[in-house]
């Protein structure tokens, strides 16, 4: 064998690679998205699953692709990891179809039937079709069908000059030396594995095998670990489509690498443990394109037979391997409470407000434990728990949408007046809820804009701050207990709460005007401040609006307006008392002039590093 057979067989390899990519664009793009649609549907039980992703590869022609596909959709959440595993075992028998028709090169016989079923007969007529299709059609089916036809030509042409470039290679000693190398076990699944990681394709890792079958020289002793280590090999496109992806499609692809790994070692057991009992014979047969085939087929079959059953264990194997982080584990812990939601419920309109009681209360608690780690950032600052804010925030918008549509749905049956005032109490309460946690975010941006630019507040806005604080914490309590207990005594605790916030807010503005003028503060601090001062005044607003939502839900003559009008009478000595009480223990520090800057990263820096 010369340069130019190399040549040649590179050449025909290239042909080979790139048939095979344009068949399985066109394959794809002539489903147009329907593929996707029924994988989605049609997966309700695993043996559904394991003839859906066998018929699907076998229609697109890659493994690969099926399982990238289903690793996408469990990243969306459209499909769960337990439908996605009986998808998994079918791909890996349908992508033996790929090797039965790049078998029909190696037909033998004169009879014109079986001439007409080599490839090298009809795929001529298939690439002028398929040409034809692509320069006159302006139809993109056509078009598509004609990219078909070309895929498969061109991937046919390039087997067969693979398979006349290595022919020569049956007379060189050291080519046949260097394949009986390969009847080892370990080194022929290295090889096989290594190769199809490599060109990401099991099928033309496969293809590549069967053209070299044409020298002769590969007995089937040592194409058979080989095709083993390429069904191990074809996972790598999986996981690295999985990089980056949330755990259950790390997970999937897992499954893929499990099913392939654990199925060819216990294939490999049985046998050669078979083989030492009986000595198969024709390991040492030279191998052919249907051979091969044949071995593909057989291991893939007996590999979703074996696991079939067993599906259950692959799903365990791959979340042993890929386990939930300390904050999905947390924020599984946070969504428990949407599972108080069920629609059985709503036959049952008493159950079902009480479910809805449970379900506000979780969104509650959330919201204060959010709001308070926010605010907690301003004095010790933490990136996990800006995060935990974040998702938190998340987390209160589906609990929103989720709790808005099964309120409404309970709406529509016949309440008692008690669950009539529930439910109005909590259809309104859930956007103010909502709203706070979004202050939250707000707040704790700025306390990371704080700490990434080194600001200093100074001495008097820091204690002025943390009384602030420390009343937007009170009136948020108040709120949620009330909510929670229905408690009106509480709720009318709140609006006097709100008065003082107002009033600090307004204060706080004063006072940082006065240290501007006197060049102990910046513009730039001065906005931040701002955003604070108007995110805790607006938390405070939404907490009055729950209260008063509940107040009026008692009296259904009372309106909104009329009842905060009334509170501010002179002669309303409950809002007056509370409002001094509040006013004295949420008063604002004595200002002194001249008060030194605090170094907010020194005070804010996270206790891992302090000293």
């Amino acid at each position: 064998m010369d340069i130019f057979n190399v040549l040649t067989m590179i050449g025909g390899l290239a042909l080979f690679l790139y048939g095979m990519h344009v068949m399985g664009e066109g394959l794809t793009r002539a489903s147009g998205g329907r593929l996707e649609k029924i994988l989605e549907k049609l997966t309700s039980s695993t043996l559904k699953g394991v003839l859906l992703g066998a018929g699907v590869t076998a229609v697109i022609q890659s493994s690969s692709a099926t399982t990238v596909m289903v690793v996408g959709f469990v990243n969306s959440g459209i499909m769960t990891l337990q439908r996605a595993v009986g998808i998994i075992m079918g791909a890996n028998i349908g992508t033996t179809i790929t090797s039965w028709i790049l078998s029909l090169s190696g037909l033998q016989g004169d009879s014109l039937f079986i001439k007409l079923l080599k490839p090298s007969s009809f795929s001529p007529i298939l690439a002028i079709l398929g040409v034809s299709f692509l320069l006159f059609s302006k139809k993109d089916k056509k078009k598509d069908a004609g990219a078909i036809m070309i895929g498969f030509a061109v991937l046919m042409t390039g087997m067969d000059t693979m398979s006349g470039a290595v022919k020569p290679l049956a007379d060189v000693p050291e080519f046949t030396n260097i394949l009986l190398m390969f009847r080892n076990p370990v080194l022929g699944m290295l090889a096989g594995a290594v190769l199809t990681a490599v060109i990401q394709s099991s099928s033309a890792s496969v293809g590549i095998l069967q053209a070299l079958c044409a020298t002769g020289a590969v007995s089937y002793g040592a194409a058979l670990p080989i095709i083993m280590g390429q069904n191990i090999g074809t996972c790598v496109t999986a996981l690295i489509s999985a990089v980056g992806a949330k755990r259950n499609a790390k997970r999937t692809a897992f499954v893929h690498l499990y099913f392939n790994l654990i199925g060819t070692v216990v294939f490999m057991a049985l046998f050669y443990a078979a083989n030492m009992a009986v000595h198969f014979g024709f390991l040492n047969e030279a191998a052919n394109a249907a051979g091969i085939a044949v071995v593909h087929t057989l291991f893939n079959v007996f590999a979703t037979v074996l696991w079939l059953p067993f599906h259950r264990v692959l799903e365990r194997l791959a979340m042993l391997t890929v386990r939930d982080s300390k904050s999905e584990e947390r924020m599984e812990g946070v969504m428990q409470g949407l599972a108080a939601l069920d629609d059985r419920f709503l036959d049952n309109p008493a159950l079902a407000m009480e479910q809805c009681r449970v379900a506000c209360a979780h969104m509650a608690a959330i919201t204060v434990e959010a709001l308070d780690a926010a605010m907690s950032l301003l004095h010790t600052y933490d990136p996990e728990a800006v995060v935990r804010v974040t998702e938190d925030e998340a987390v209160i918008d589906k609990y929103e949408d989720r709790l808005g549509t099964y309120l409404v749905q309970a709406s529509r049956n016949e309440l008692q007046t008690k669950d009539s005032h529930t439910l109005s109490v909590l259809l309104h309460s859930i956007g103010d809820i909502e709203r706070i946690s979004d202050h939250a975010v707000i707040i704790a941006k700025a306390a990371k804009e704080i700490y990434d630019k080194n600001l200093a507040f100074s001495e008097a806005a820091v204690g002025e701050l943390e009384v602030f604080s420390d009343a937007v914490r009170a009136v948020v309590r108040e709120a949620m207990e009330a909510m929670k207990t229905e408690d009106l005594e509480i709720a009318c605790n709140v609006e006097p709460l709100e008065e003082v916030i107002d009033d600090l807010s307004d204060e706080m503005k004063k006072r940082h005007i006065d240290r501007l003028r006197e060049g102990r503060c910046t513009i730039e601090l001065g906005f931040i401040l701002s955003d604070l001062t108007t995110s805790y005044k607006r938390i405070a607003d939404h907490c009055s609006n729950i209260a008063v939502c509940l107040i009026q839900a008692d009296n259904d003559a009372y309106g909104r307006h009329a009842y905060l009008n009334s509170l501010k009478e002179e002669d309303n000595q409950h809002f007056r008392r509370r409002f001094e009480a509040y006013s004295r223990q949420f008063a604002l520090p004595v200002r002194v002039k001249g008060t030194p800057k605090v170094d907010m990263r020194e005070r804010m820096r996270p206790a891992a590093e302090s000293h």
